[in-house]
């Protein structure tokens, strides 16, 4: 493998800092303790928050009415393309039934948790999406109490659009909380909510931080860092959608890894010479993240063959994934690492980011190599069932006890040692020692 660094990131992924780390196991143990006024003085020291902490109905109709007709359509648009990717996801798991010996009957049911926690970062941008993705794959799990929460603006609360989203996807109580305060009321079940079995969807490093040290309590989705994005591109690749692509990912956050995957210097280099100039026509904020993305955490990536451009990426395990290059049932069958694939300059991150219909929840820092993003799965518990008749459970009883017997578990063999003598009194049997 010859592989050359065009551009090499200056900057490594970020340790956790052990004072966040702190302060959030602090926070957590305050809620924990002092319960609804602890939220309620944090939402108003964090977020100037001093309204209600339960969204009302009356709150959600004032939002659906204030919002113009053409926004609503275009987040049912998005509502119906995730929903009805979700119950078709939902259809290649089943419950089974088999007859492992003659018998003796085994089998798998699937059942959604009872609770589920949806979190709706804020911030810098309005996530309607995240409100799509989060709700709307929980509901048709089957989940009966989806809790979701969001930062709330001073004053104003949640977003229109974001309240318009939660209510349209099935959000069973919304919550004007973000930060560490919104995860630990949806975990403890405060302000009348059930507690979650799992935790989901994207957030700051505090809720990330929180989330990982609830972890065992309750289900997350997955320990997410910052979104990452690698573009594989040949010469056939348009040099413009290669670059605008990747500084649209950088503009996520400051810290944004986004890497191109080239076996073509000349498309490199003009991807290198389009970079800042994309950068500079974003509006203020977006291009100090993507401008300080791409200067310290971008990378181009000069290969010799496809084949070397698609194990680079399978090491990288991005969260996006595009391809932008011929042959694209080759690249869909080969590669093996990434959250989600985007194929051929037709489609775009930002289409899954927003409305396509697969989630948009998926695993960062090169978590794409043992696991996918969020799905109905994570809302599901896939558990195992058995059964069985007298004469069914001879053979099993046996295996049993002389396997528990080999590993010094007396008690386990016993266990099947009391049911063979019952059932088969006139028997004799060879148990082991």
């Amino acid at each position: 493998m010859s592989i050359e660094y065009i551009k090499k990131a200056s900057c490594s992924e970020e340790i956790l800092d052990p004072l966040l780390s702190q302060r959030v196991r602090e926070m957590l143990s305050e809620i924990r303790d002092g319960g609804e006024e602890a939220v309620k003085r944090y939402s108003n020291q964090l977020d100037s928050w001093e309204g209600d902490i339960v969204v009302t109905r009356d709150s959600i109709l004032l939002a659906s009415e204030r919002l113009p007709q053409k926004v609503k359509d275009d987040i049912c648009f998005a509502h119906d393309n995730i929903t009805r990717f979700a119950e078709a996801q939902k259809n290649t798991i089943s419950g089974f039934s088999l007859e492992i010996t003659p018998g003796f009957e085994v089998g798998q049911k699937n059942i959604p948790v009872s609770s589920a926690g949806c979190y709706v970062p804020g911030g810098r941008y309005s996530h309607i999406a995240s409100a799509l993705m989060t709700v709307t794959t929980a509901r048709v799990a089957g989940v009966r109490s989806i809790i979701a929460c969001s930062p709330p603006k001073p004053a104003v609360g949640i977003s229109d659009e974001v309240l318009f989203a939660l209510d349209l996807c099935g959000a069973t109580t919304i919550l004007n909380l973000g930060g560490v305060q919104g995860i630990a009321a949806m975990t403890y079940g405060l302000f009348g909510v059930s507690k979650t079995d799992i935790l989901v969807g994207p957030g700051n490093q505090y809720v990330a931080e929180a989330k990982r040290q609830l972890f065992g309590q309750i289900g997350i989705d997955m320990f997410a860092g910052p979104t990452d994005s690698l573009v594989i591109a040949d010469s056939t690749a348009d040099p413009l959608f290669v670059a605008t692509d990747l500084i649209g990912q950088a503009e996520h956050g400051y810290n944004s890894p986004v890497w191109l995957v080239t076996n073509d210097r000349k498309l490199a280099n003009k991807v290198l010479e389009l970079a800042p100039i994309l950068i500079a026509e974003l509006p203020e904020n977006n291009a100090k993240n993507a401008g300080l993305a791409w200067q310290n955490y971008a990378e181009v990536i000069l290969c010799d063959s496809r084949e070397e451009m698609a194990d680079v990426a399978d090491d990288y395990a991005p969260e996006h994934l595009h391809v932008q290059a011929s042959d694209l049932d080759w690249w869909l069958q080969r590669l093996k690492s990434y959250g989600s694939l985007f194929l051929g300059e037709e489609t775009t991150v930002p289409y899954g980011d927003k409305a396509a219909g697969p989630n948009h929840v998926l695993p960062t820092s090169g978590a794409a190599k043992y696991t996918g993003g969020l799905s109905v799965h994570k809302y599901m518990k896939t558990v195992t069932w058995q059964r069985s008749t007298k004469a069914g459970s001879k053979d099993i009883a046996l295996a049993t006890a002389r396997i528990s017997r080999l590993e010094g578990m007396e008690g386990h063999a016993k266990s099947a040692d009391v049911r063979l003598a019952k059932y088969f009194p006139d028997e004799s049997f060879e148990l082991g020692d």
